[in-house]
């Protein structure tokens, strides 16, 4: 018996082996557990392209043969740098469609206000620009294709943001867009209610045109395109 135990024991090399390979083990079962499975395989498709959102206000200026589109949106809270990525998904997917001259999205609080004369200040939580081509657009020569900014703190109840404002640099900005993996709008909530309440009667809903003239209708007297411009105080 003794013999067969001097025959099948390890080496000292062997042991060492099987403990490194162990060990590391353990290591990276800790570290997926202390720093998140998605800072080991990879960012979701959801965190790369921002979260999902929903529509709250969206403002058309037609000026000069100039078209200014500006649009609310609201998303579940998150952190300043996904806020960003959702808005500059949003505006790439907005141009997409309209092919504007000027894109701005906001994005507030799910708890945040919804009128727009209280969407100002701290109730923005990111707010995005893009301007595919801005020397016709902006005869500046400072004038930037994207400029990008949010607060880096979380809301509050009252959906108001906390912390220190942040500046995107340009760069950076062209880089998360480069990241994107696809471009996706919000959810238009009005769109999906009228959805679900027209299951079954969607022919006498077609008779029927729709009333308020829809997004085509022009903005109010007195607009003026300095309008899709960041809103103020913000």
């Amino acid at each position: 018996m003794k013999a067969l135990l001097r025959i099948f024991r390890p080496s000292r090399k062997l042991v060492f082996i099987i403990a490194g390979v162990a060990l590391l083990g353990g290591v990276s079962g800790g570290a997926a557990l202390f720093i998140g499975k998605d800072k080991i395989l990879g960012l979701s498709a959801e965190t790369m392209n921002g979260l999902s959102c929903t529509d709250v206000n969206l403002v058309t200026i037609k000026k000069q043969n100039r078209i200014w589109i500006r649009k609310y949106i609201k998303t579940e809270p998150t952190d300043g740098m996904t806020r960003v990525k959702t808005a500059l998904r949003v505006a790439k997917a907005i141009y997409n469609a309209q092919k504007p001259d000027l894109v701005q999205v906001v994005v507030l609080d799910a708890n945040g206000p919804t009128l727009r004369s209280d969407i100002r200040g701290r109730a923005i939580g990111a707010d995005v620009v893009y301007i595919p081509h801005p020397d016709p657009v902006l005869e500046s020569a400072e004038a930037k294709t994207y400029t990008a900014r949010y607060y880096d703190g979380e809301a509050a109840a009252n959906g108001l943001f906390f912390g220190e404002r942040v500046d995107l640099p340009e760069d950076e900005i062209t880089a998360l867009n480069a990241s994107f993996k696809e471009y996706s709008d919000c959810i238009d909530p009005i769109a999906v209610a009228s959805t679900k309440g027209g299951e079954g009667k969607g022919e006498k809903k077609e008779e029927k045109p729709a009333e308020g003239g829809g997004q085509g209708a022009a903005p109010a007297e007195g607009s003026a395109p300095a309008e899709a411009a960041p809103a103020a105080g913000h």
